[in-house]
């Protein structure tokens, strides 16, 4: 008997999800087609210029927004912020720091805190 593996492939939503870039402004050749895990890796070990591109400038998903504004995705909503953001435009938000930009850094703040008493009162649970 021999084994047959068949190739994993995703759609370009999901691998543009991996990638961490917004889908809408990669190539249409990647929009229109299927990417099987062996491209997905060659994409993550050797990027070509588009997502290197993409990466650094933008604009970026939401989720990738969040994270370099330091706020929760639901932040970002509660904020005003539906669309993808270039780099020039997250950095013009540092800059600026809106008032929901200030009071959503510090609830993430206050989230992580909160998550780092539960998972050290965990850690004594689990010793004691």
């Amino acid at each position: 008997m021999t084994s047959h593996q068949t190739t994993q492939t995703m759609k370009p939503a999901t691998a543009a999800k991996k990638l961490g870039v917004y889908l809408e402004a990669t190539p249409a050749e990647f929009q229109e087609g299927v990417i099987s895990r062996a491209e997905l890796n060659a994409l993550q070990a050797d990027p070509p210029q588009w997502l290197q591109d993409l990466r650094r400038t933008g604009p970026h998903p939401r989720p990738v927004v969040a994270a370099k504004l330091g706020v929760s995705i639901s932040g970002l909503a509660r904020g005003g912020v539906t669309e993808a953001l270039t780099t020039e435009q997250i950095d013009a938000l540092k800059t600026e720091n809106p008032e929901w930009l200030r009071r959503e850094r510090a609830t993430q703040a206050d989230v992580r805190k909160e998550a780092a008493r539960l998972k050290e009162k965990q850690r004594e649970n689990d010793e004691g």
